[in-house]
């Protein structure tokens, strides 16, 4: 078992084996250094990592994997710290490898469609690049303006408009890295298809866990002529859970399908004004996209379908500012809740259609339960589920209660025919939770995978995939002033 007590010299021995790989300033080990990169969007659990390496070409990279590898030294690859799972939460004996100066855009084919970029590069600044062609890249998750397209896919990204133009896994065609060892990789093809086993559909969404990526090709589509964005209110979240079901059961795919209950909204529209309706129970956010003709059809269609769904109120964006005003609200529904507690924690669920107003419903009794308020948004047109459950992390007992709620968020969402998560990845924060879904032949297949890609184990360890001693001890969960102890990492 390893000892704080010898940081100091599993340091000290690492930073003499990567100092002449790195620019002197590529290379941070002082606790003040080190201290921004202790955790990503899940700021309940910190930790910092022995080093932060920073490098800025694919042979650095290459070496900073050598070297770790040689010593046995745990990687944990990390773009812009978005994550909400603490996927990219340090590990304590090993090395963060921070990869934002990987941020250029190598070139964009308006006749392919296509983009290549380095891992670095934000979501949304592939749009901004690409729109002097009229095309974008689909896939928007809410931290667009930050994340980057490297994170995107080790989570598997979507984004409000994932129901009709898909996840990242659908809008990516060619992946490079590295594997553990620092043997150069690539993934996929530029061309529709490639030879051999889909490894790129493996790849992403494994979560830094089987390569680091360094490069990214990316499909792009079409500016749509027009696009109209719907809100509706309804008196009753059922109401609202039953016409999504409603929407899709008539043969309509909108490109962006959102919900929010009443607490969200009241957040959000006193952050954004983005002019929604406080009295309602719940309003749904429906997008038509198309030709000016599809979308006056497909408008008409939703409308009528809502307004038979029990819907109180229907509007329709009158133009291009309304309809990013609508979304510009949903797209702040995290900061808009950081504005109304000191933490929150997101979970990442999915469930059945069918079954939103009943996790809706189940989840005010939870709040009850637990004594914590929760705000709920969802990519309702897919089923994935955003509670963001409300605390002070300063308060251990508040953390305590809150990691119950989200268990049991995410062991309801289990029950209903779903899974426990969406987009988020499972990181550190849901690991107790894959022992619910997953049986323990089905980890060891998880387990053999990553063995296949990382014999040492040395990439990202500790996350994603439970061990079958933790499962054997679920819940008994440890927290140490805010840090959690993963009887997974103590080996190293």
């Amino acid at each position: 078992m390893n000892s704080p007590n010898d940081l100091p010299t599993r340091r000290a021995a690492l930073v003499a084996a990567l100092a002449p790989l790195l620019p002197a300033h590529a290379l941070l080990y002082q606790a003040e250094q080190t201290t921004p990169y202790e955790c990503d969007g899940l700021t309940a659990y910190r930790q910092r990592p022995l080093a932060v390496a920073l490098p800025e070409t694919e042979a650095q990279v290459a070496a900073v994997l050598k070297a770790c590898h040689r010593l046995a030294v745990p990687v944990v690859a990390r773009g812009a710290g978005t994550g909400l799972s603490g996927g990219a939460m340090p590990h304590e004996f090993g090395v963060t490898l921070a990869l934002a100066k990987f941020n250029k855009i190598l070139s964009i084919d308006p006749l392919a469609r296509t983009a290549r970029v380095q891992c670095g590069v934000r979501n949304l600044a592939i749009s901004e690049a690409a729109a002097a062609h009229g095309l974008y890249y689909a896939p928007d998750p809410s931290s667009q303006i930050a994340c980057s397209i490297g994170g995107n896919i080790a989570e598997n990204s979507g984004g409000v408009h994932c129901l009709k133009y898909g996840l990242t896994l659908h809008n990516v065609l060619r992946v490079r890295g590295f594997t553990a060892e620092g043997e150069a990789v690539e993934f996929g093809s530029e061309a529709l298809d490639a030879p051999g086993l889909d490894l790129l559909a493996l790849v992403i969404g494994s979560e830094g866990m089987l390569a680091v990526v360094t490069e990214v090709t990316v499909k792009l589509v079409p500016k749509p002529q027009l696009a109209r964005c719907l809100m509706a209110s309804f008196d009753d979240v059922r109401k609202a859970g039953d016409a999504v079901a409603a929407i899709i059961a008539a043969g309509i795919i909108p490109a962006g399908l959102e919900m929010m209950d009443k607490p969200m909204t009241a957040a959000v529209e006193d952050f954004v004004h983005a002019g929604y309706d406080l009295g309602a129970e719940a309003i749904l956010l429906c997008e038509s996209d198309g030709t000016p003709e599809e979308v006056a059809e497909e408008v008409a269609r939703m409308e009528a379908v809502l307004l038979g769904s029990g819907a109180t109120a229907v509007q329709v964006s009158a133009d291009e500012a309304q309809r990013l005003k609508f979304w510009s609200g949903r797209k702040n529904a995290f900061p808009a809740s950081g504005r109304i507690s000191p933490d929150y924690m997101c979970m990442d669920s999915t469930i059945p259609r069918k079954h939103l107003a009943t996790i809706l419903l189940d989840i005010q009794q939870m709040e009850k339960k637990y004594g914590l308020r929760c705000a709920n948004v969802f990519h309702a047109g897919d089923g994935n589920l955003h509670p963001l459950i409300l605390f002070d992390a300063n308060d251990p007992d508040q953390l305590h209660r809150c990691e119950q709620f989200g268990a049991e968020i995410l062991e309801r969402s289990v029950a209903l025919g779903g899974t426990v998560t969406g987009e988020h990845g499972v990181g550190v924060e849901k690991l107790n939770s894959m022992c619910v879904q997953f049986s323990e032949q089905e980890r060891e297949q998880m387990l053999a995978l990553k063995a296949a890609f990382d014999p040492a184990g040395t990439l990202n360890p500790g996350k994603q995939i439970p061990s079958l001693s933790r499962c054997a001890e679920y819940g008994r969960m440890h927290v140490k002033r805010g840090l959690l102890a993963f009887p997974e990492l103590e080996r190293f």
